[in-house]
């Protein structure tokens, strides 16, 4: 079983070494392709990419910052593996928890797995109580309209069947993919696991990206493709 891993990255610099790094140590356990789509940084990710090609299988450049749901949906073009996984570049996940992520893909014939960072991952860094709480309530309010028990949907490790991931159009751009993805697939009755996973959140400090302004939009994600779609 093939495992093609896209990671979205935009200006991160710091850590862009690192979680090739990281991924490619999976290689001695999995089949795992990388393909890294680079969305328009600015800050010295480019070269560092292009200076380090042996750390991934492919490379698609974009010259303006559209936003993740953009880079994954170029980065679906490349794809070959049985399933994909998205790998934020932000070290905020650990490759580490790839082999609880496979498992039911490998064992239980799921079509998505997703990992939740609420149900006893080996560690979670404790900060931003009102992130926690708008996650929770973006979940339960995912729930209503899937009728999933799920406990994380707004995840960033969910690993998705290619064949299903390219059974859906993907249309947004930025964080809103998430919600879009999760109702989409639910309404097309694949089978969804979860498994806990580590999380290491970042400060805004750190460079965490994501803002109050995207709760909002994922509530009008949730209802545009629940209801309207």
């Amino acid at each position: 079983m093939k495992f093609s891993i896209i990671i979205p990255v935009y200006n991160e610099k710091k850590f862009i070494l690192e979680v090739l790094k990281r991924v490619n140590n999976q290689k001695k356990n999995f089949d795992i392709e990388i393909i890294v789509s680079d969305d328009g940084s600015t800050d010295g990710t480019k070269k560092i990419l292009e200076e380090n090609k042996v750390l991934y299988d492919d490379l698609i450049n974009s010259n303006v910052n559209l936003g993740k749901g953009s880079a994954i949906k170029k980065a679906m073009e490349k794809i070959n593996g049985d399933y994909v996984l998205v790998q934020d570049a932000d070290l905020e996940y650990n490759p580490n928890d790839f082999a609880k992520l496979f498992e039911p893909a490998m064992n239980c014939n799921a079509d998505i797995v997703y990992g939740s960072r609420f149900i006893g991952g080996n560690y979670v860094r404790l900060h931003f109580f009102w992130h926690y709480l708008a996650n929770k309530i973006l979940t339960l309010f995912s729930n209503i309209f899937t009728n999933l028990n799920m406990t994380d949907m707004e995840t960033g490790y969910k690993l998705i069947r290619t064949s299903a991931l390219k059974s859906i159009n993907i249309q947004e751009k930025s964080f809103g993919i998430e919600p879009e993805i999760t109702i989409k697939l639910a309404k097309k009755n694949f089978i969804f696991y979860e498994v806990p996973i580590s999380y290491e959140g970042r400060s805004y400090e750190e460079g965490k990206k994501i803002r109050l302004k995207d709760a909002f939009t994922a509530i009008f994600c949730i209802i545009k493709y629940s209801v309207f779609k």
